[in-house]
């Protein structure tokens, strides 16, 4: 029946990619050769996520939290999808809920609504009052939404397998990622882990020296009610923020509100990137609300991000070196951060990171997108065979959903110097951390253990010195192409050595011979000496090495 359901499910998506025009995608789910990958233009391609419903529609908007994958192009215009499904009746969801809930309704709930008031690709809202008066809202999953997801997946997976055989499946890995889709939309699906990571940034937000605090809310998880397929919270009163009254109105003080706001929003945001290493990677306008009573809401924590310190550091350098237009710093921190997929050329890449960084260079900083800059520095490393890591592709989305935001509610900003104040806070932390007196005594023990084991490597270097029993081991990038090109001249000498030697030994002869059996060797050897030499000749033709 799966297997089914499968076949008809590929029979829709080639529907939908020939409605669309994509050949590509026909010629490979119809069995045609896996060439070079073709993408549609990026409004195409959000077409056909659209028509191929829900889950394609969430894959699109994962890719979207990939700069380092496609480009800006696609990104921005996949940042747009939204899913437009109607949402699941009345009398369809009181059972599903029924079912979910630990005890029936009318022991938990004053009163309970079963129409939605919010639909998703995935789940929809529905709001309620508890028995202690408390309201809520329950996040429910959309009833038969797992059978059809683990379907797609396993298209999605058939997909990239076919791809994996091309220049570019092996360059993206693509069969990694399908698997990294795959987990996500499966994480989707657990409310319990987006029930967790909205816990987390709650705890982390609770406090900070950057900001009040009590300014920012997240939303309180109701865990007793809440399950893979059902998540209680308490409800918000307000508005996303860009639809909010605050942002229509153009008075003095709406202004200054609104600029407030705008430093609010920045520093709860760099706490998560450069202090917590743990982020909110989806901060679109319908995420970010404005709350009656004049906070600051995060809502949908499903997708976050994850920064170990190194890379924290490593991060927080590269965005001050893309906005001082530092292409030699730019060179050196991405080539710390990413994976080389093939030999990288530092001189090109640093070039290619100066002809992008002069195009900004002597620009007012508010008229620079300082997201959109470090994503472009992304995509230049990608073009020079450079993999990044899906932490930092998030990271990159998540400040380009936040800036965005930031310039339509409050379009003065200047995030740049939104950040000045926040770096030597920042640098503190990242060089001696929160708790000064334990950095103190690790750097003290460690700085114990190399003076007590310097001298010991270091006679025991002398000892082997003595012994005349030091080897080095060396490994120099492209040392053994070197050698093997110098064996390869030498041989090709040797052998033109040996071809002359032939050459002269059979004039010597022909010049000096008596009898008919010196002739016969003489033109013998004229014979081998010419075969020979051909067949340098060709060899040294066919390597392509002729002018070197």
């Amino acid at each position: 029946m799966l297997a089914s359901s499968s076949v008809s499910r590929q029979g829709e998506i080639i529907e939908v990619v020939l409605r669309h025009g994509w050949d590509y995608m026909r010629r490979l789910l119809s069995g045609g050769k896996a060439d070079e990958p073709d993408l549609p233009p990026p409004a195409v391609l959000r077409n056909i996520l659209t028509d191929l419903g829900p889950v394609y529609i969430k894959l699109g908007q994962l890719l979207s939290t990939r700069p380092d994958l496609i480009p800006t192009a696609y990104v921005e215009e996949l940042s747009e999808l939204q899913a437009t499904v109607p949402p699941i009746p009345a009398q369809q969801m009181e059972p599903f809920i029924r079912q979910q809930l630990p005890q029936a309704p009318e022991v938990l709930f004053k009163e309970i609504d079963y129409t939605a008031i919010a639909a998703g690709s995935i789940a929809q809202t529905h709001k309620a009052t508890l028995q202690d008066g408390r309201v809520v809202a329950l996040k429910v999953q959309r009833p038969g939404i797992e059978p059809q997801v683990e379907r797609d997946i396993g298209l999605i997976r058939d997909i990239a397998r076919l791809v994996s055989a091309t220049q570019f499946g092996q360059r993206y890995n693509v069969m990694e990622l399908a698997e990294e889709f795959g987990d996500a939309l499966r994480d989707e699906l657990d409310f319990t882990t987006e029930a967790t990571y909205t816990e987390q940034l709650r705890r982390s937000l609770s406090r900070s020296r950057w900001f009040d605090s009590e300014q920012v809310v997240i939303p309180e998880i109701i865990w007793p009610l809440t399950n893979p397929k059902l998540m209680a919270m308490t409800w918000l009163a307000g508005q996303p923020i860009l639809k909010s009254k605050i942002a229509q109105d153009e008075s003095s003080d709406a202004l200054e509100k609104r600029r407030a706001i705008t430093t609010l929003l920045f520093r709860v945001f760099f706490k998560q990137y450069f202090v917590d290493g743990f982020f909110h990677a989806d901060p679109h306008p319908g995420n970010i609300f404005y709350l009656d009573d004049g906070r600051v809401a995060l809502l949908d924590c499903g997708m976050v991000g994850r920064l170990d310190p190194r890379t924290r550091a490593t991060i927080t350098e590269l965005v001050l070196a893309t906005v001082n237009c530092d292409a030699e710093r730019c060179t050196q921190l991405t080539v710390q951060l990413s994976e080389p997929l093939d030999t990288v050329n530092l001189t090109q890449l640093q070039g290619d990171y100066s002809r992008l960084l002069s195009r900004y260079y002597g620009l007012d900083l508010s008229e620079i997108s300082t997201a959109e800059v470090f994503g472009q520095v992304l995509e230049t490393g990608t073009r020079n065979h450079l993999r990044w890591p899906a932490n930092i592709g998030l990271f990159t989305k998540s400040m380009a959903n936040l800036e965005g935001v930031a310039r339509q509610f409050y379009p003065e900003v200047n995030l740049t110097d939104e950040i000045k104040p926040l770096m030597l806070d920042l640098f503190r932390q990242q060089i001696i951390g929160d708790d000064p007196m334990q950095t103190l005594l690790r750097t003290g023990l460690e700085f114990r253990n190399l003076t007590l084991e310097s001298p010991r490597q270091f006679g025991f270097l002398l000892d082997r010195l003595s012994d005349e029993t030091l080897r080095w081991n060396l490994s120099i990038a492209e040392l053994d192409t070197l050698s093997r090109s110098v064996d390869d001249a030498a041989n090709r000498r040797s052998f033109s050595t040996v071809v002359a030697a032939l050459i002269i030994g059979a004039a010597i002869i022909s010049t000096s011979q008596q009898s008919v059996q010196l002739q016969w060797l003489s033109n013998g050897l004229f014979a081998v000496a010419a075969l020979l030499g051909l067949w340098l000749a060709f060899s040294i033709l066919r390597s392509g090495r002729l002018r070197g």
